[in-house]
């Protein structure tokens, strides 16, 4: 299956139009039945040796991944700065009082991720969900280089281009989806990852990647600095 980089239509709704919400409610539905709260929180754990004091999310939405990450570890890992970097106003206030509720202060940041990761600060890990898929291989490449220079640790969750990601996609309605969010699925799965592609696009030697299938839909990608094992 050739890979696919099309728009999709949350990109381009205004954050305030009603479809937007009801899609932005509906990721946050998918992403606990896919478990990239506990994907993500897993790989983090193995990564560090020690718990991290920044963490940046590219493409972080209305910021309800690293909450949940933050309501998961909060109790081991005290005071974790997030910034939360998307070209979209949508992390809310009722999010930035619950990060600070766990300890943690949380920051957002309305930018493109490639224009501000030129100017990002050092981060114990850059994470990223659902992101990857808008870009093709060579902004990726770009990203990657930008990315790469300012983190011990890189972790993206994704969708798996596949026939079972697609046949998921083509059922989302059954689980009550706005017309938004399936149109946006069957787009992600055609310019999803399979094993291997986004290893190809990493821009350094001295790193231990890490790409697989996790669970059904998800592809996994891990990028991790060899010395700080």
């Amino acid at each position: 299956m050739k890979r696919v980089v099309q728009p999709e239509l949350l990109d381009v709704l205004s954050p305030e139009h009603p479809a937007a919400a009801r899609a932005r409610r509906d990721l946050q539905r998918l992403n606990r039945l896919l478990r990239h709260h506990a994907i993500l929180e897993r790989a983090l754990r193995s990564g560090f040796r020690e718990p991290p004091r920044r963490l940046i999310e590219l493409g972080a939405g209305d910021g309800a991944l690293l909450l949940g990450l933050a309501r998961a570890r909060y109790a081991d890992w005290h005071g974790v700065e997030v910034i939360l970097v998307d070209r979209q106003p949508v992390v809310n206030g009722h999010t930035l009082n619950r990060f600070r509720e766990f300890g943690w202060r949380a920051e957002p940041v309305v930018a493109d991720a490639r224009e501000w990761m030129v100017i990002a600060p050092q981060a114990d890990a850059v994470v990223a969900n659902l992101f990857l898929h808008h870009f093709d291989e060579g902004s990726l490449r770009r990203l990657f280089e930008q990315i790469a220079p300012r983190t011990r640790l890189f972790v993206a969750c994704e969708t798996r281009r596949d026939g079972v990601s697609w046949l998921g996609a083509r059922l989302l309605g059954l689980l009550g989806c706005h017309a938004v969010t399936r149109h946006d699925a069957r787009r992600s799965v055609a310019a999803g990852f399979q094993d291997g592609e986004l290893s190809a696009l990493w821009p350094e030697r001295g790193w231990a990647l890490r790409e697989r299938r996790v669970a059904v839909f998800t592809h996994l990608f891990v990028a991790r600095r060899r010395e700080d094992r």
